[in-house]
This record gives structure tokens, sequence and C-alpha cells, in this order.
């Protein structure tokens, strides 16, 4: 007798339709699962044995075939322990198959039965929704994050024994809901905020320029000067996520098992700071088993480098795609996977070894050749894709002492808001986000400068020997300075406060 169950496959952050076929042989007792199965689903004829006897039905005599079709791509996993098991209960006629039509199902079987979650429910049901699934059983512990997918059936299963009652027509299930608008809290939460930091005005004011354009950042400064107190708080004072933007991180977190059980969907922006020794899959993803990396958790959000140039250079190296193109391509002899990186960048760094180099307190250790070195560990074209460089003096002692008084971060949100609304209204119809993303003719046509501004860029580029590549950056930057205040055209102001967020040019002079 043959039984098809469906039941799906992940590659990348995608889903594809899986056919789980179950055939039995009046043959020595045995099982072989065929279709590319890896070490995962092979073991799963141990815990599907157990699961059925320690659920009351009697394991089937006979050899069972399994195959998960199509054959020609690698299954991993878990998840098809549910459905093997329940067909091999169909087989054997101990169940019926009254709602098997039109279902489709994924879970992990625990030894007494019970229906374990599984990673990627949420692309899963996304691609079987666009496959035609009208159902889907999951276990009880994903079914919250199945149901953010609207137009399907999502049906919660504790065990073994509920889904076979499910499936033969005996016990009823409800279908699960949820509220998704529920799930986004009124105020994005964090624990953090801007209102915290005390001094440093003019970093304050580079942040907020920066979250306004989706610009990447540079920051320079002694330790203790709070470069990693000022990158964490940034975060705060983005716009929030949209619905839209919430499911694609939480594809993201989903795929990788970073969704813990106090929530199903991701609502604040992330925030992702590896550690300087991650290797460049740590950061740019891939591995035996391609997972998303670093760069694609920050989606939507920041991922913040501390310590920058004491990542290994092909580290930083690989950063240079993501940075262009907002996503990264993983290349395997029998794949090609796609994850969307579309973050910024905050950099973090001591402006010599010792981190005392130009500080009026402490004395800087550091020889000539030795400050080279450590700032040669930075390429240009990694560079180069930084738009604003920013010098994070030490705080002095009456800064230190005093009470923090600046504007929370709600305050400053609403004006980085209002600025992205402008940004939107103006590349509507392109798949251009925010100024930071500005192509070289949307830069000629967005980018109109009021003469004396005009004047003020070239006497920079002339006087400051800025490099040629700063030109674009600074164009960019002053942009969402005009956004920030209103203004349609960019003025002398806005070039003169943009020029001096390239810090680093200054000091190839």
């Amino acid at each position: 007798m043959l039984v098809k169950i469906n039941s799906a496959a992940l590659l990348g952050l995608d889903a594809y339709k899986v056919e789980v076929e179950i055939d039995s042989q009046k043959r020595l007792p045995g099982q072989s699962i065929v279709g590319l199965p890896d070490a995962s689903v092979r073991e799963s004829r141990d815990r599907v044995r157990a699961a059925i006897e320690n659920s009351n039905f009697e394991f089937p005599p006979g050899y069972f075939t399994i195959n998960l079709a199509p054959a020609d791509t690698k299954k991993e996993g878990p998840l098809y322990d549910l459905p093997i098991a329940l067909g091999m209960l169909l087989v054997s006629e101990q169940i019926g198959a009254q709602n098997l039509a039109g279902s489709f199902m994924a879970g992990e079987l625990s030894l007494d039965g019970k229906v374990r979650g599984v990673n990627g429910i949420l692309p899963i049901c996304l691609s079987l929704k666009k496959a035609g699934a009208q159902k889907v059983l999951v276990s009880a512990e994903n079914a919250d994050e199945a149901a953010l997918v609207e137009g399907i059936e999502v049906i919660p299963v504790a065990d073994l024994t509920e889904a076979a009652g499910y499936l033969s027509g005996s016990k009823e299930i409800k279908p699960h809901k949820i509220d998704i608008n529920a799930l986004f809290p009124p105020e994005p939460e964090y624990g953090l905020d801007f209102s915290d930091v005390k001094g440093q005005e003019h970093v304050k004011r580079a942040l907020e320029v920066a979250a306004a354009g989706g610009h990447n950042v540079l920051l320079v400064g002694s330790p203790g000067s709070g470069k990693t107190m000022l990158a964490r708080r940034l975060p705060t004072i983005l716009p929030p996520l949209s619905l839209n933007e919430a499911l694609e991180v939480t594809k993201l977190y989903s795929v990788t098992g970073l969704l813990d059980g106090r929530r199903v969907l991701v609502t604040s922006r992330p925030f992702r700071s590896p550690h300087h020794t991650t290797s460049d899959i740590g950061i740019i993803g891939g591995g035996r088993i391609p997972r998303p990396g670093e760069v694609s958790l920050a989606h939507h959000g920041v991922l913040f480098l501390d310590e920058f140039p004491e990542f290994e250079r092909n580290v930083l190296e690989v950063l240079r795609q993501p940075l262009e193109d907002s996503k990264v391509t993983i290349s395997r002899a029998h794949s090609t996977l796609t994850y969307p990186a579309q973050f910024m960048l905050v950099a973090a760094m001591n402006p010599c070894p010792c981190g005392n180099y130009m500080d009026p307190v402490k004395a800087c250790s550091c020889l000539p050749h030795q400050v080279q070195r450590y700032w040669g560990r930075l390429s240009g074209p990694l560079l180069d894709r930084i738009d604003l460089h920013i010098e994070v003096p030490r705080l002095k002692k009456e800064e230190l002492t005093s009470r923090p008084d600046g504007e929370p971060s709600s305050v400053i949100r609403e004006r980085i808001i209002k600025a992205r609304r402008v940004q939107q209204e103006r590349f509507k119809g392109s798949e251009t986000y925010c100024n930071a993303r500005l192509t070289p003719r949307q830069i000629r046509e967005a980018c109109q400068l009021k003469a004396d501004a005009e004047e003020l860029l070239k006497s920079a580029i002339l006087h400051l020997q800025l490099s040629a590549r700063a030109y674009d950056r600074i164009l960019k930057v002053a942009r969402t300075i005009a956004d920030l205040d209103g203004s349609a055209r960019i003025e002398a102001r806005h070039i003169a406060e943009a020029t001096q967020y390239r810090s680093l040019d200054k000091k190839e002079r």
C-alpha cells in the first residue's frame, strides 16, 4: 500500500513542497529513507518508532520505503518526523484519512509522541500558501508563528495522538488565529534612550543624520568616550518596523532558530554586535548547511562592529558586497542562495593601538608607523562605503559629572520619520528607500544645489583636498540634512555640515 503526505523543505529563505511517500511491503521488518536525506532525517526512523509505540499505536510490521520527493534536493532537519509517523499509521490502516486532502504538515517527534517545534515555520507557511495549501499541521509551539500567514488554516497539534485523531476525523481542532497588530507595542521596546547620554551633542546630531538617511557611520575615539553607548542607542531613533519589514526579519530569525518562545514576530529593529573574532562565514553567512550571517540578521536594523580594525582583513572585505547591494549571495555546488542584508553599518575604533592618539588627557605611546599600520587594516574601498566619519572626544569633567538633559529618543525619532517620508515620496516607484542608496542618476536629480552651496562644495574639494570618492558621499549626506531641515534644495549650510562628517578625508591632506 502507498500513501502520500505533503510536507515542505527550506531552501534559503524560501520553501518548496516535499511529497513524503510511504510504501509498505511484506518483507523482513525494516525501513529505508531515500530522497537525499541528511543525518537528522535518517535518524527519524528511531524517533518515529518510539513515538508510535508510546502513543498507544502498534508499530506496523513489514518493510517501509520512505521517499522524499523531489529526490534531487537535499532534505535537512527533523520536520519530517510527523508526516512519516502519520503516513505509517495510514499505511497500516490504524487511522483514517478524512482530513488528509489539502493538508501539509511539519514537526519533530519526541520519543513519547509529543510534537516539537521546528525552525523556519514562517517561511514554510508563506511558501505553502503560494503553492495552494489550504491548511498546515504544526506543533503547538509553532502555531503563533504559522498563524502570521493569513489565508491558510493553522492546525496546532500537541502530540501524535492528537494529530492522528484530527487526520482521521475523530477529533476536531479549531484553526489557530492571532492578531498581528496586537503584537506591535505602542512604543518600540529597547530599554535604552538618547536622553541617557551626557554631552556629545555633535555625535548625537551625526547619528540623527545617519538614521534619517540610512547612512553608514564610523566612530573614532578614545576608550571610554562613549562610542558603544551611542551606537547601541541608534535603533531607538530609527523609524518603527512596518509589518512587511517585521515579517522579513522574522523569517531570518525563524530559519536560524533565534525566535524565543516569548515572541513570534520581531517588532523592533535588530541590533547585531558580533565579536571581532567572528569568522567571515559568521558575518556573511554560509557554512556546510548555508545559514544567514550577521549582516542578514541585522536586516532593517544596525550592524555594530566594535574594535573595527581588529576584525580579520578577509572578514572586513566580505562586507563590501552587502554594503553595496543590500543582499548576500552564497554559491554552492548544488544551489545559489540569496539573503537580504539591508542594514546600517556602525563601526567603532580607537584612533591608534593604545587609544590615546590626540587625546587631551592621556599621552599616546604608539610610534608613527604603528598608527599607520593600525589604520592600514582598513582598505580604501571599505572606508569609501562609510558616509560619516565622526570623532568622539573624551567627555570633559564638567560633562561627566552633570545630569543628562538631552532629547529623548522619541523626539528625535519623530524628526527622522518625517525625513524618511520625504525620501519615500521622492523615490516612489524605485527600489531606492533612503538617501544612502541614491544611484548616480538619482543624485543628479535629487541633489539640486543652490548657487552658494555649489561654490562651497567646489571650495571644499579644492582647498581641503577631499578625495573624488567623497564627492557623492557629501551630496548624499547633504541631501539628508536638507530633508531634516525641510528644504527642497541643498543650501550652503547643508554642504558645510556634510563636509564636517568626512574627517578621514581631511586627514589625507
